[in-house]
């Protein structure tokens, strides 16, 4: 007996291979095995959107292989990635190797360990065709907007532009931010300190001014400053209440595709990119000392937070064992049952709670350590106990204004002794207003009056930027790092000091596209377009109405663009190097490997 299994990539090949035995074969496909053709739309529009694919020609010999491997294997399993990507390529390989789409042939692995696999070639479905659908429907409006757009833009602006459906409204988020900051007008505003002691303690704490008559007051300017000063220069400073209050905080879900990419920005530097390659890597399988290669995550791509009951079981017991019951947080069944329990993925995970960070350090590389630690401190930490606060808050008087200083400290750090995220706050150091009291007399030790100006909104980082995607419903898991990727690679956006700036080709090619296709930019547009094809995939919506009433009016907009909008020029960047044949300056010119030096005739 001889069987096939086919993935996408040579190491999910080799860990999944030695999980199934000799009577199976195991091939990747090494991506997708079959596309629109480049030369042309390769979607007949004039015949319900019919799509055009072709054998890719960089796949004959890939292609080549599986069919001659398939040809004398008893059955050929598909078992590519769990999502609609991974789902279109199963799709495209069963036409290429005339396997019936009926056939119980589907195989997915949540996670690439001994269980998972044997679990999935255990429950081996049909190929989902409204997830196909879903995919080939992205697929297809791209290609509509990138084919009908990119030749328009060569006309208007430079020859070799393009434009994306969702790269577009990126660029224009970015846009919009930089003129935001650049309208922004700093107000000015004023605070007053004091510090001051209390005779049982050497320590000072520091109280703000807050307001006169029991009223909040807000300070706009010196003057209005130095009448406050004046009021209370020389005065008795009261303690007239004192609130102690239990704060809790309760830890982060495990990690989503996008608060990973998040978290991973903020704590490690990672581009988005760089992130995604990290975790497919530690999903497919990385060779661990004295467990051979395994997959130590699960699959990367996901919007869920749902825990399997085993593992969740498994995390909460290691816990109990590894720091105490005090850290150990009881399942709470009521809140595990709101959940949506159908969800097709699990949040992104380790696949064993028992190979800590410190155990698998020496069998990975830097920045696979890096997130590997990162996924596993966040997902133990999600199974822990919330942290607690002890907060005091002192109202204190001087004549009727009055002043407020307050304290936090950690009474148990809970989740925080695993993990903390990266703009979780820190311990106040105000130690000594813990111990103040209505009777305490407190001593004015100095005053002091501080200028300020409200700060315009920050330029978007690849932290920020995926998080607002998401927020606005803009894309999905596997395509916040192509986006980003790819909108820095065309240079409509610049990246300095981890912050994203919008060149001047960015803003030439976004003003067009404000003119002329507005609704391919608008956010709302977008994400109902992400809304619509969520439908596609649940079987509620047919691709084709989706397409049908997109294409006429993007058709027609080009046509009237076309004729109404002038040209826009864009000039090359001089340099003080002569050219060796005309003796003009060269210019900077950018090709499919970057930058590179060229005659101004070129």
């Amino acid at each position: 007996m001889s069987n096939l299994v086919i993935v996408e990539s040579p190491a999910k090949a080799k860990t999944i291979k030695k999980y199934l035995g000799p009577n199976y074969e195991v091939m990747a496909s090494m991506g997708h095995v079959r596309d629109l053709p480049k030369s042309k739309l390769s979607v007949d529009v004039d015949n319900g959107f019919k799509p055009v694919y072709v054998p890719m020609k960089d796949k004959e010999e890939v292609i080549s292989s599986l069919k001659k491997e398939a040809s004398h294997s008893d059955t050929v399993y598909l078992a590519t990635d769990p999502d609609r990507e991974g789902e279109a390529i199963s799709w495209h390989l069963a036409q290429l190797l005339d396997i019936p789409l009926n056939a119980p042939v589907r195989v997915t692995f949540n996670e690439i360990t001994k269980s998972g696999v044997e679990y999935g070639m255990e429950h081996p479905r049909s190929i989902d065709l409204d997830l196909v659908n879903a995919q080939q429907a992205r697929r297809i409006l791209d290609r509509i907007v990138g084919y009908k757009l990119s030749p328009f833009l060569w006309k208007k602006v430079r020859r070799g532009l393009s434009a994306g459906r969702v790269q577009s409204v990126a660029v224009k988020m970015i846009v919009d931010r930089e003129k935001e900051i650049n309208a922004f007008k700093p107000e000015e505003y004023w605070s007053i300190e004091a510090k001051m002691t209390a005779p049982s303690s050497k320590k000072q704490f520091d109280a703000v001014f807050t307001g006169i008559d029991g009223n909040k007051t807000e300070l706009h300017s010196k003057e209005e400053t130095d009448k406050v000063l004046e009021k209370i220069n020389g005065a008795e400073f009261k303690v007239t209440g004192v609130k102690k209050s239990v704060r809790r905080k309760s830890p982060a879900a495990p990690f989503t595709t996008s608060t990973m990419q998040q978290e991973a920005s903020k704590k490690l530097g990672f581009q988005t990119s760089k992130t995604m390659r990290a975790a497919q890597q530690l999903y497919e399988g990385v060779d661990i000392e004295g467990h051979g290669t395994i997959g130590i995550i699960t699959y990367l791509r996901t919007d869920s937070t749902r825990v399997a009951a085993e593992a969740d079981l498994s995390a909460r017991e290691y816990i109990k064992d590894n720091y105490g019951v005090d850290y150990y947080a009881p399942i709470d069944n009521k809140k595990e049952n709101d959940k949506k329990i159908q969800d097709a993925h699990e949040a992104i995970r380790p696949t064993d709670i028992e190979l800590t960070p410190v155990k698998v350090k020496e069998s990975l590389q830097r920045d696979q350590f890096r997130l590997y630690q990162l996924i596993w401190k966040r997902f133990v930490a999600s199974r822990m106990q919330p942290a607690r606060y002890e907060t005091t808050t002192a109202k204190i008087k001087v004549n009727n204004h009055h002043f407020s200083a307050s304290a936090s400290k950690i009474a148990f750090d809970g989740f925080m002794s695993v993990y903390a995220e990266a703009d979780d706050e820190k311990e106040e150091n105000n130690s000594m207003v813990g111990n103040l009291s209505t009777d305490s007399v407190i001593t004015l030790e100095d005053m002091e009056s501080k200028q300020h100006f409200t700060q315009p909104p920050a330029h978007y980082t690849e932290a920020t930027l995926v998080r607002t995607l998401e927020e606005l419903g803009i894309g999905r898991p596997s395509t916040y790092a192509p986006t980003i990727t790819t909108i820095i690679n065309r240079r409509y956006v610049a990246k300095e000091n981890k912050n994203l700036y919008v060149t001047e080709l960015g803003e030439a090619v976004n003003s067009i596209m404000m003119k002329a296709f507005p609704v391919i930019v608008d956010v709302n547009f977008t994400a109902n377009m992400e809304s619509l094809l969520d439908g596609v995939a649940d079987g509620s919506i047919q691709w084709k109405t989706i397409v049908r009433n997109f294409y006429p009016d993007l058709d027609e907009a080009v046509k009237n663009a076309e004729k109404e909008l002038e040209e826009v020029k864009i000039e090359d960047e001089v340099t003080d190097i002569p050219c060796d044949v005309c003796g003009r300056m060269m210019v900077i010119k950018y090709g499919p490997h970057g930058k590179f030096l060229a005659c101004p005739g070129f």
